[in-house]
């Protein structure tokens, strides 16, 4: 999400220097008109906020390790990456003592949405930097929440995430249940988009999947493998809160049973496809 995110600040007028270890991104970005640092450790010593957008926990920690370094104590650190509780905390440790600030930004949303600046920023860390940040965090999207000093930005994208996971389990077992009644599956779609259960998620997974049964696109908006890294944080903090999530290591199964039939890089809907084959559904 790093390239559509330093976009919108670059069309908003902000002076945005991008780093990315994937020279095809940063090709991108100088098409844009988006500057390429030079020299990192430079550019990180005159930046008065530096915005990070990262696959895991390892790499955060790497990128803090070069910010407790060079980072200036008037500076801000957001990162808007998907991580532990653990990582989050460890990095607090090593920015706290430089005197720069640490918010902590989740974002809440796909790449699409990233593009369309509709993401939802989930923020914690000191108020005063958060005020400040909110010309930058505004260009993202419309919703912006405010949670806490600590991590509770970092918990509850986890606490999102795993509805969403979930609302994927829901549908599998509740759609596999009504074709093998005999329930007409794009018909489904239908009365679930207009009850109660009808959530903006549900109505975003109708739009790929509810047509009919040979035309349905599990193409990814984010992938088998992308939700288990994110199930595996959930779970990793309901450990470090004594949490017991029954049903959320159910799901982590059925994740796991599509990355071994092959369909790691498909949509993580496609747990839908593993309760058919098992019943024996076809297309």
């Amino acid at each position: 999400m790093g390239l559509p995110m330093a976009r919108h600040l670059h069309a908003q007028g902000f002076s945005v220097q991008v780093s990315d270890p994937d020279t095809s991104r940063l090709s991108l970005a100088q098409v844009e008109g988006i500057k390429v640092s030079k020299e990192i450790t430079q550019d990180i010593k005159q930046a008065d906020w530096i915005i990070s957008s990262l696959p895991n926990d390892d790499v955060l920690l790497q990128v803090a390790k070069l910010l407790q370094l060079h980072m200036n104590s008037s500076a801000c650190y957001i990162d808007t990456s998907t991580v532990s509780l653990k990582a989050s905390e460890e990095v607090l440790n090593l920015i706290g003592p430089t005197g720069a600030a640490y918010l902590r930004v989740a974002v809440s949303g796909n790449n699409h949405m990233a593009e369309l600046a509709t993401l939802t920023m989930l923020c914690s860390g000191p108020k005063d930097y958060f005020d400040k940040a909110q010309p930058l965090i505004k260009n993202w999207g419309p919703h912006v929440f405010y949670l806490g000093e600590a991590e509770q930005a970092r918990l509850m994208k986890l606490v999102v995430n795993l509805l969403i996971a979930q609302t994927s389990a829901m549908l599998a077992e509740g759609l596999t249940l009504g074709r093998l009644g005999g329930l007409d599956w794009e018909t489904m779609w239908q009365v679930l988009t207009s009850s109660a259960v009808g959530s903006p998620i549900m109505k975003a997974k109708a739009q790929q999947l509810g047509k009919p049964l040979g035309e349905r696109d599990f193409s990814p908006t984010f992938t088998v493998h992308q939700m288990l890294k994110d199930i595996s944080l959930i779970t990793s903090a309901a450990d470090q809160l004594g949490a017991k999530l029954l049903q959320t290591e159910m799901t982590k199964n059925l994740m796991e049973k599509a990355v071994i039939e092959g369909e790691g890089m498909s949509d993580y809907a496609t747990i839908i496809r593993v309760l058919e084959r098992q019943v024996a559904l076809g297309e």
